[in-house]
C-alpha cells in the first residue's frame, strides 16, 4: 500500500473504476507502473480481475472484499488531504451518498454506544495476540 501510485489505484476501484485505461487516464500513471501496481494489488487479494474480451484478451479489476475493507481508510485519508492540503481550486474527488448526494464524513465510531469517538478518548490495551 505504500508505493507510489497504489492508494490512488485502490481509491479509483473503490469508486466503480474497472478498466486499466481508465486508470491510465485518470491517473496519468506510466502503463508499465500501472500494470506493476495492478499485479500487486490482484496478487495481495486487494483486487480481482476478470476477463471481459476474448480478443483481444482484455481484463478488469474489482475491488474484493479484502478491498472494498479499505474503503474506510480511504475515506478518512481523503478528507485529511482535503482539510490539510486543500488545492486551489478545490478537493480534486468528492465523495457523495448515493442515495442523497450529500458528502460522506469519514469517522470512528464506538461499537457499543455508537459515539463519534476522537483520538484522545480512545486507550489502547493489549488484545489476545499481544506478546
Amino acid at each position: 500500500m505504500g508505493e507510489r501510485w497504489t492508494l490512488l489505484v485502490v481509491r479509483n476501484s473503490l469508486t466503480g473504476m474497472t478498466r486499466f485505461e481508465h486508470f491510465q487516464q485518470s491517473l496519468g500513471i506510466a502503463p508499465n507502473v500501472l500494470t506493476d501496481r495492478l499485479a500487486r494489488l490482484t496478487d495481495a487479494g486487494v483486487l480481482a480481475h476478470r476477463k471481459y474480451q476474448d480478443r483481444p484478451e482484455r481484463f478488469e479489476y474489482v475491488p474484493t472484499d479484502k478491498g472494498r475493507a479499505l474503503w474506510p481508510v480511504l475515506a478518512a485519508m481523503i478528507a485529511w488531504g482535503d482539510s490539510y492540503y486543500p488545492p486551489p481550486a478545490g478537493s480534486p474527488k468528492l465523495l457523495l451518498h448515493d442515495g442523497c448526494g450529500g458528502r460522506i464524513a469519514a469517522e470512528l465510531i464506538c461499537t457499543s454506544c455508537a459515539a463519534a469517538v476522537a483520538p484522545d478518548a480512545v486507550t489502547a490495551v493489549d488484545g489476545p495476540g499481544a506478546p
